[in-house]
């Protein structure tokens, strides 16, 4: 049994030394000096070691830009949040786009559709996302969806470090990345101070965010609730019925204000 663990132990050291080699020459040189006899070379063993943990060097690539970017949402994830979500936000932005610039190779096999469809780490980065956009909509700063504001922020976030990668490195104005920041921004915030009078949408939008937590509801409650303010996306009218009881389910929120810390 001892030796069974030292075997399993070793294949897990050799595996990622390999992937850590790999990602060194592909953060140097770029993807075409990925091959299996430089990664072999540069990890100390033989070529033929590679084939016993990677079919080909597709698979290699692929975990190493797993890897990578496992490392790099996981200290995203962890950063502390401020007491500003819009200022989390553009702290987010800032960081997704100095790493596509410090990476570039590994960025452009993030960004490709069939290498990323079902990348974990990919998945777990656009989670992180998710949570900063949900805070700003608990406040009542957004003006769209939280989902429609998650998708034009990675699409303006993944379009902006590509265009930038595009131009020699002495050529490129970083005010670009800036400038589609407060764009993406002028369409999906509402202005200060939160909660306008006339701002119903953003209303809307902070208050689903805050519904799954309504402590007073049942979950049956909480499940209508918000599927009526996932209508309203779509048809503000709500019945008069309906308004009825969302009323009644508001004064119970009376006894029960602690909701509104989040």
């Amino acid at each position: 049994m001892v030796e069974a663990r030292s075997g399993s132990a070793g294949r897990h050291e050799a595996r990622v030394r390999i992937v850590e080699v790999a990602a060194r020459l592909l953060r140097e040189q770029g993807a075409a000096a990925v091959t299996t006899r430089a990664v072999a070379q540069a990890a100390g063993m033989q070529a033929p070691t590679i084939y016993r943990f990677f079919e080909d060097k597709d698979a290699l690539l692929d975990a190493v830009a797993e890897h990578v970017f496992t490392a790099y949402v996981a200290e995203k994830a962890l950063a502390e949040a401020g007491d500003d979500p819009v200022a989390d936000l553009r702290a987010g932005w800032e960081t997704h786009i100095g790493f596509g610039l410090a990476n570039p190779a590994l960025f452009g096999l993030l960004t490709d559709p069939s290498r990323t469809t079902h990348s974990p780490a990919a998945v777990a980065g656009l989670e992180v996302l998710r949570g900063r956009v949900h805070r700003v909509a608990a406040i009542g700063r957004l003006r769209v969806t939280e989902r429609r504001a998650v998708e034009l922020i990675h699409a303006a976030g993944t379009g902006a470090v590509l265009t930038l990668l595009s131009i020699p490195p002495a050529d490129r104005d970083l005010e670009l990345a800036d400038a589609m920041y407060e764009a993406v921004m002028q369409v999906i915030l509402t202005d200060a101070p939160a909660l306008a009078v006339d701002g119903t949408t953003a209303a809307t939008v902070a208050f689903r965010a805050l519904a799954p937590k309504l402590p007073m509801l049942t979950d049956a409650e909480r499940a209508l609730l918000s599927e009526w303010l996932d209508r309203a996306d779509d048809a503000p009218a709500v019945l008069d019925a309906e308004r009825a009881l969302l009323s009644e389910w508001l004064d119970r929120a009376d006894d029960a204000p602690a909701v509104l810390d989040a």
